[in-house]
């Protein structure tokens, strides 16, 4: 029994000594439980949204307060122009728009009924769906408030329109998110191992003192998995119009061409973690976890942004695929061009140079 006991003090030693287990033991859970916590909802709230009052009246001053007061609404714009509406929803600025018509208060004085016309960015239908009944909930009290036993109910219509998927098709928002999530994957995964598998096979040397540059070495790895995932994403489109018939509504080049460049982010970030890593054991489980996770929580792919807490949207500003996932809906799903999505295309190329200069640094010249 003692040489038992003596054994487990010191494996308890080991363990308590070991940073990494402890890490692992202690913070995962605790990390995980945070995030999963925060991110995995779909209830949407904070949703930005703008106005059109053309009434200007008390009812629909009352009925703004209502909706700005609630905390599932943000409203970021009212529009004086209905024709600005178009803009609004190009520039992402707002996921629903409501509009109230002209003598809105006079005719629910007179007739004790009144039109709003809502108007919802269906390209997520289950976010156009859910902010659709939140209105209507909001203007449904707001009716009942003003209904009394004694007079004639008020009755508030309301007309909705579904921008860019009228029919609420789920494969509108599913094949971006599908696209981020295998590129993603396939990109960072196969170049995790590239450099990692000439160290352990002790090839290295070879690649060392011949004549290459560290950046022709990292390009040459890249190549061929730049080739095959744009086949990849060629398969895809494929697929997406002629089975689930899902259109490119947008420029087919501009898409291949902000694909290319969201294939060589990913292709980017796989070589630095094949050049900072020793084994390919190690480069696949961080590039298997630390990439699935962070393109499914914090992509908006599967859960709204606009719900996280603030450092969890922060840090979703450094995952290439939310920007990749927002260039693909503009360009195939609203059909938008380059000056819409210029500031994410913008911000993949940064974060493309910033990774290569990454691995450029820390790219070994000497095996130790």
């Amino acid at each position: 029994m003692k040489r038992f006991a003596t054994f487990l003090r010191k494996e308890f030693a080991h363990v308590l000594r070991d940073r990494k287990t402890l890490l692992i033991l202690f913070g995962m859970p605790v990390v995980q439980i945070l995030i999963f916590g925060f991110a995995l909802t779909n209830e949407v709230s904070n949703a930005r949204i703008a106005i059109v009052d053309q009434s200007n009246d008390n009812a629909t001053r009352r009925i703004i307060e209502r909706l700005s007061a609630s905390r599932y609404f943000d409203i970021t714009e009212t529009i004086t122009d209905p024709h600005q509406m178009t803009s609004v929803f190009r520039s992402g600025n707002a996921k629903l728009v409501i509009v109230f018509p002209v003598q809105f208060e006079q005719r629910l004085a007179h007739d004790n009924t009144a039109e709003v016309q809502v108007l919802a960015d269906a390209s997520d239908p289950n976010v156009a769906t859910t902010l659709t009944n939140y209105v209507n909930a909001v203007l449904l009290d707001y009716q009942q408030e003003l209904s009394s036993p004694n007079a004639p109910a008020f009755s508030i219509k309301t007309e909705m329109r579904m921008l860019y998927n009228p029919q609420l098709k789920g494969v509108h928002n599913f094949v971006p998110g599908v696209m981020a999530l295998v590129l993603m994957l396939v990109c960072v995964m196969m170049t995790a191992v590239s450099i990692v598998r000439e160290k352990e096979m002790g090839t290295m040397e070879v690649l060392l003192v011949s004549p290459f540059q560290p950046l022709l070495v990292m390009i040459s790895k890249a190549v061929p998995y730049l080739i095959l995932s744009i086949i990849n994403v060629i398969s895809i489109l494929l697929l997406s119009v002629y089975v689930l018939h899902l259109p490119v509504n947008g420029s087919l080049a501009l898409l291949m061409a902000e694909s290319i460049l969201f294939i060589i982010t990913c292709l980017t970030i796989g070589i630095f973690i094949s050049v900072k890593t020793s084994s390919q054991q190690v480069a696949m489980l961080i590039s298997l976890m630390g990439m699935m996770l962070p393109t499914i929580l914090f992509s908006g792919f599967m859960f709204p942004i606009e719900n996280m807490p603030i450092p969890l949207q922060i840090i979703s500003n450094i995952v290439p695929a939310k920007w990749y996932y927002i260039i693909v809906k503009s360009v195939m799903i609203k059909g938008l061009g380059f000056s819409d999505i210029w500031k994410e295309t913008l911000i993949l190329a940064g974060l493309t140079l910033f990774m290569m200069a990454l691995s450029l640094k820390n790219f070994k010249i000497r095996l130790a």
